[in-house]
């Protein structure tokens, strides 16, 4: 339950936070990780990433009815803004997070 309450806490923040729901065997979990690196390398400060491997955290992962994987979600003051499963690639997530960072 430890995880449960720092993720929690985590996605909690002001700033947007993309949680990344995948598990090690997954091969198209893999092709997510260079999207995920140069958005963070885009936004820097303004989102924080978050990996959550539903192998080892099955409760957050039925928490948030995650079906499949990879599934990506953004929180913002721990409320669920916007949710994919499947590959999901950099256009979109940085258009998404380009309109919640412009509501600040």
């Amino acid at each position: 339950m430890r995880a449960n309450s720092r993720f929690k806490n985590i996605i909690k923040s002001d700033r947007p936070v993309v949680v990344d729901f995948y598990a090690d065997w997954c091969q198209p979990c893999k092709e997510i990780q260079p999207v995920l690196c140069e958005l963070k390398s885009t936004f820097k400060q303004d989102i924080r990433i978050l990996k959550v491997n539903v192998d080892s955290n099955p409760y957050i992962a039925n928490q948030f009815k995650v079906k499949s994987i990879p599934t990506v979600m953004i929180f913002k003051s721990g409320d669920l803004q916007w949710s994919k499963e499947g590959l999901v690639f950099l256009p979109e997530l940085t258009d998404i997070l380009n309109k919640y960072l412009s509501e600040v």
